[in-house]
């Protein structure tokens, strides 16, 4: 007991003392700080008496606007929007734009404009501004969203349900409701589908918030976004011109090749199809288009349907679109058919098998092996079809998709053999024994049965208890699949970045750290896109004609024309630290836009351009020749330009900051840097979180020395139960005891290293 009682106390004195001595030394600052600071815009002062709803109507009306989305097969939806900028700026919700969509704007007379840029977007605050080329358009007063009253009239219009510009009346329910962590005005108003994007307007005609939401609580209720979030949007535009928004979200066009319709975008490597196609049973196509190599070759995709009515899987020996034949589940069988022709008369079901290899609504591993006159189909690597057949040959392969319920695709490859390695029979043996100690059990299932029924009651009970410990179990070994996951994707990097400094690829590392937390993840998918948005400046003169000019090429092309910008409303969203998404959304942090720079300039042969670690901003770095101060691009403001002097007051306020903060960072202090962002919080040892642990275990990997990342994993090793990872983990900061540590910590650590070795 006594023994008991010393443990708890030292680590209390542990738990106090660290969080003073060794996380004490914090700036407080997390990665580039909150984006805020934006000034207010004037208020209108409100008239004496308030307007008609009459007068409001007309007075707004010619300020409206239709928006309308057009896919392929024309139009794909139809929102609200209203002028705010007489230059041609319009309002309206990001969810009404769509992804990589062209874009109508229809004003009250009946003109019709394309939009031209996509001038500010932002999805959480699901707001956007868009640009129409036309002068003359009349704006909207802005009001202004904190002054708004429970209880005070409003008018919403907009084009619900297709009926253009339309109006009707209500009052704020509430001014600040929280949902999903935004503060948003709840109205007792209808908003249907049209609507979103219209002006919710206070009694003066003034623009109080954006109409976004329809409650599904009560018939007349909805939501709005404040106007100020518009107001502070406006403030930090992030341009992206429409031939540049059009291929944000989309597949590559160098690699696939839509046919036949559907919606057809990718997102972390995954290939998300939607929508009916337009061929017979709402056939459609995507083609990869590399052609096989020889008459033997093979094609695998891993495919997840939504829902099991529909279909989705490989095409290959595809002509164009009418002639391929097709393996892919539905209704939870496999099916490989061949499509002859256009119509429903030209279809052949070559075989229809059910598979207990195939699992329904998860992710099912498809691959095809075309070999002379033979076919056959795997599902998980079990062969389900095995048949002559020579119907079609050559063409292309890639992935096809019926009917209307969406579908998901990842892992699509071609190629001569693609079926994983077989494990030896020494393994497979030794497998086997470890299920079976794992499982237990030594009865055939009638036999099992037949012993049970001498006492069913018993039996249920037994049934159930040995179902709850077979579901514990299942659950140890998802979590065993989990860290065998990112054990691997940890190897994987700690190798990339024991490479020379000059050899390692910082893009891959990044995109590894995404693939810890994220396994759909493809990797290669993402590494070809950004060569391709490497090509895409190769060959402007400005590139190869010294390093300021070709900084300032990159800047234009990052940040004016493609759109790149900091996160402005939901700062601290893992999203932000993923590369992967950081090139989907064109949004991040500092440090992971800086990344999307370095190796843009790395690549394109630009020399002179590092990350500088400046506390609380990453930020890039240049110079024109080998000496002097490093000029700074502030990457997560638009890319503004810097002296470091300027820099640094930037982000202390005209403080100082260490030497080592103005010089370069390594390749591996970037990818600390990152890891640090996705592990939260480090000041206060009792407010680390079980989740950090992957992340510490990663750090400590990459550099084995870090004296505050392995006092976290030790506390949180204890916490856990792993009294031997702890002691470890102290036992190593005391033998090797890092410099920045004082006596008074060294006492600490061997006091609560006696602690729990006496336990």
């Amino acid at each position: 007991m006594e023994s008991s009682r010393r443990v708890l106390v030292l680590a209390a004195m542990m738990g106090c003392l660290l969080e003073a001595s060794f996380l004490g030394a914090s700036d407080g600052k997390s990665e580039g700080g909150r984006p805020g600071g934006l000034p207010a815009s004037a208020v209108e002062p409100a008239p004496v008496v308030d307007k008609s709803v009459v007068q409001i109507a007309k007075e707004v009306r010619p300020s409206l606007v239709k928006v309308t989305q057009f896919g392929r097969e024309g139009v794909v939806g139809v929102g609200s929007g209203f002028v705010i900028g007489a230059e041609g700026l319009i309002a309206t919700n990001r969810h009404v734009i769509g992804e990589a969509r062209r874009l109508k704007v229809e004003t009250s007379d009946g003109v019709e404009h394309e939009v031209t840029e996509v001038v500010a977007s932002d999805n959480r605050l699901d707001l956007a501004i868009l640009r129409v080329a036309t002068q003359g358009l009349r704006p909207l007063a802005l009001g202004d969203s904190e002054a708004i009253r429970q209880g005070e009239p409003i008018v919403a219009m907009g084009n619900p349900a297709g009926l253009t510009f339309s109006v009707v009346e209500g009052v704020v329910s509430e001014p600040q409701r929280d949902i999903e962590g935004l503060p948003m005005i709840q109205v007792a108003v209808p908003i249907e589908q049209g609507n979103s994007g219209g002006p919710l307007l206070d009694r003066q005609g003034r623009v109080l918030g954006v109409l976004t939401l329809k409650s599904a609580r009560a018939e007349n209720l909805g939501f709005a976004m404040p106007v100020n979030a518009l107001r502070k949007l406006w403030k930090s535009p992030n341009p992206v011109p429409m031939e540049r928004w059009l291929t944000i979200g989309v597949l590559n066009p160098r690699f696939w090749s839509p046919r036949l319709g559907a919606q057809w975008t990718q997102r972390a490597g995954v290939v998300h199809a939607a929508l009916a196609g337009s061929g017979f049973g709402g056939r459609a196509l995507c083609l990869w288009k590399t052609q096989p190599e020889g008459e033997v070759f093979e094609a695998t995709v891993s495919v997840r349907l939504q829902d099991e009515t529909g279909a989705a899987g490989l095409a290959f020996c595809a002509d164009a679109e009418n002639r391929h034949y097709g393996f892919y589940p539905t209704g939870g069988r496999l099916r490989l058919t061949r499509f002859d022709g256009p119509d429903v008369f030209s279809w052949k079901i070559l075989r229809e098998v059910e598979s207990s290899a195939y699992v329904s609504g998860e992710w099912n591993a498809l691959r095809v092996r075309v070999e002379g006159g033979r076919i056959r189909c795997f599902v998980n690597e079990t062969e389900v079809v095995d048949l002559e057949d020579l119907g079609l040959r050559g063409g292309l392969a890639g992935l096809c998709k019926f009917r209307a319920p969406s579908a998901s695709f990842k892992d699509f490859q071609i190629g001569l053999n693609l079926a994983p390695p077989s494990p030896s029979a020494e393994s497979v043996e030794r497998v086997a024994g470890s299920v079976d100690l794992v499982l237990g059990g030594n009865l055939g299932r009638e036999e099992a049965l037949r012993e049970l029924l001498k006492d069913s009651e018993a039996g249920v009970r037994t049934l159930e208890s040995r179902r709850r410990s077979l579901e514990k179990q299942a659950a140890l070994l998802k979590e065993l699949g989990a860290d065998l996951h990112q054990l691997s994707v940890r190897e994987e990097l700690v190798a990339e970045l024991s490479k020379p400094e000059e050899q390692a690829d910082l893009f891959r590392c990044a995109l590894l750290l995404a693939k810890h937390d994220n396994p759909d993840l493809d990797v290669r998918i993402y590494e070809r896109g950004f060569s391709q948005l490497t090509e895409e400046l190769r060959g402007e003169p400005e590139i190869s004609a010294g390093t300021v000019r070709a900084v300032k090429q990159i800047n234009r092309f990052l940040f004016e024309e493609s759109g790149f910008h900091g996160s402005r409303s939901d700062y601290q969203s893992r999203s932000n630290s993923y590369i992967n998404e950081v090139l989907d959304d064109r949004e991040g942090l500092p440090i992971t836009l800086s990344v999307v720079y370095l190796e843009l300039a790395r690549r394109l042969g630009v020399s002179q351009v590092v990350g500088i670690p400046l506390p609380g901003r990453f930020m890039v770095g240049y110079r024109g020749g080998e000496e002097g101060e490093y000029s700074l691009v502030d990457v997560f403001h638009g890319g503004k330009e810097l002296t470091m002097e300027e820099g640094v007051d930037s982000v202390t306020g005209g403080g100082e900051v260490s030497e080592k903060a103005k010089q370069p960072a390594t390749k591996r202090e970037i990818i600390l840097r990152m890891i640090r962002n996705l592990m939260g919080p480090m000041e206060e040892l009792r407010a680390l979180r079980s989740e950090s642990l992957p992340y510490l275990e990663m750090a400590l990997a990459l550099d084995p020395q870090l004296g505050r990342e392995r006092v976290c994993r030790a506390v949180l090793r204890q916490r856990k139960g792993d009294r031997a990872g702890a002691v470890d983990d102290l036992r190593t900061l005391i033998e090797n005891f890092p410099p920045e540590f004082n006596e008074l910590q060294r006492r600490t650590l061997e006091g609560m290293l006696r602690g729990l070795e006496n336990r």
